[in-house]
């Protein structure tokens, strides 16, 4: 292989960078007690550039990294194990459940890597759903 960067991984869809964004934010303040004081705006801003830095700067394994990190905080919700809001979890889940689901359209490990991840957002959503129409969790 040359030395060229692959960027196949940035194809897939631009719902990660539009919608993750707003929806990580909110579930970082409230599993860190509002994140120094700052806004929602403001931590979405945040928010907002580190995904643009990973998607400028970064490669597949560190956008995959980051979307690990999603997982964790939307798992964690969905579990009750981690205070948040279960709709913008449930937002995150489901864009990085379909962003994980299209890597197997992608030359590489992508979607084998995420593959436990794909289950644990799976189950995640199917209770974050629930607890969303319900009214419950919040």
């Amino acid at each position: 292989m040359s030395g060229h960067r692959r960027l196949d991984w940035l194809g897939l869809t631009p719902e990660p960078e539009r919608e993750l964004p707003t929806a990580v934010a909110a579930l970082r303040a409230s599993s860190h007690g509002a994140s120094a004081g700052l806004p929602p705006h403001d931590l979405a801003a945040v928010e907002r550039r580190r995904v643009e830095r990973l998607i400028l700067r970064g490669n597949r394994h560190s956008w995959l990294r980051y979307l690990a990190e999603v997982t964790d905080l939307v798992t964690g919700v969905a579990a009750g194990s981690r205070p948040g809001d279960p709709t913008a979890a449930l937002l995150a889940g489901e864009v990085v459940l379909d962003h994980h689901r299209m890597l197997i359209g992608l030359p590489g490990p992508g979607y084998g890597r995420t593959a436990q991840d794909r289950t644990a957002l799976e189950s995640a959503v199917r209770t974050l759903r629930t607890h969303t129409t319900t009214g419950a969790g919040r």
